[in-house]
């Protein structure tokens, strides 16, 4: 059965950093496109990151590109969202997924398109 578990939320100030990890199980994922996304109360879950299964492409949302970077270790089975100067308009649950191949950008940015996620972890920051 294949599995993303995603760790490393909790609760930072304003201009905090955390990292997020999500690790699979279940079958190797260095051939899979791997990405965040995440979802504050009352709103949609919205894309954060993107990377390709080597790591040439990445795509970030324009609202954390410069402070968010997206990162793996192919040989963990792990995938990074580092997050630095956070703010409290980041506050949400963070999920990880995964899918075969690169999209273009429009697509790969739809939750939709996506099979596989992970159960999400919280990130809160206080201002």
């Amino acid at each position: 059965q294949v599995q993303l578990v995603e760790s490393g939320g909790g609760l930072v100030q304003a201009g905090a950093s955390l990292r997020l990890s999500c690790v699979g199980s279940g079958r190797t994922f260095s051939d899979d496109t791997m990405a965040w996304f995440r979802q504050g109360p009352g709103k949609e879950r919205e894309f954060v990151a993107a990377l390709s299964d080597t790591g040439i492409y990445t795509s970030y949302s324009d609202s954390v590109k410069g402070r968010f970077t997206i990162s793996r270790v192919n040989a963990k089975n792990t995938v990074y969202l580092q997050m630095n100067s956070l703010e409290s308009e980041d506050t949400a649950a963070y999920y990880c997924a995964m899918r075969p191949t690169w999209l273009p950008d429009l697509r790969l940015r739809n939750a939709d398109e996506y099979g596989i996620w992970g159960q999400g972890t919280q990130v809160t920051v206080t201002s």
